[in-house]
């Protein structure tokens, strides 16, 4: 994990789920996955937004011309654990397409205007993914 994840992950839990600075106003999440490759844990702090009993979360990769690792990860295998404020839970991860995915990413940049500059520097679709809590 670079330094800035790093910071980011340590405020997160040391603020029970609060991070200011640039994330100030929005919702964030760590999740851990499974790398598709290592099969290690890798932990990534994000942005998401609440959507009824499930979390969207946006690989948007800051605008990248690549999808970010752990849209990889996920796409190898869904299940990843999720921490948001001081709850921590199993999950599945599902990406969507078509028009869920549309009005979902359109409801993020009503958000975090950030978000449409993420889709205007690049030329892939970004994927979206819904985060549903894995019940016992």
């Amino acid at each position: 994990m670079n330094d800035f994840n790093a910071q980011i992950v340590d405020e997160f839990r040391a603020n029970d789920g609060k991070v200011g600075g640039m994330f100030e106003q929005a919702h964030m999440v760590l999740i851990t996955t499974t790398g598709a490759k290592s099969g290690r844990q890798i932990l990534n702090p994000l942005v998401y937004l609440p959507d009824g009993e499930r979390i969207v979360i946006i690989a948007s990769n800051g605008g990248s011309d690549k999808n970010p690792a752990w849209y990889h990860n996920l796409r190898a295998n869904p299940a990843l654990t999720v921490e948001i404020g001081t709850e921590k839970y199993q999950a599945k991860a599902e990406f969507v397409t078509g028009a869920e995915r549309d009005a979902l990413y359109a409801r993020m940049v009503e958000i975090l205007p950030g978000f449409a500059e993420y889709q205007a520097n690049t030329d892939r679709v970004i994927p979206v993914a819904v985060v549903y809590r894995q019940t016992a």
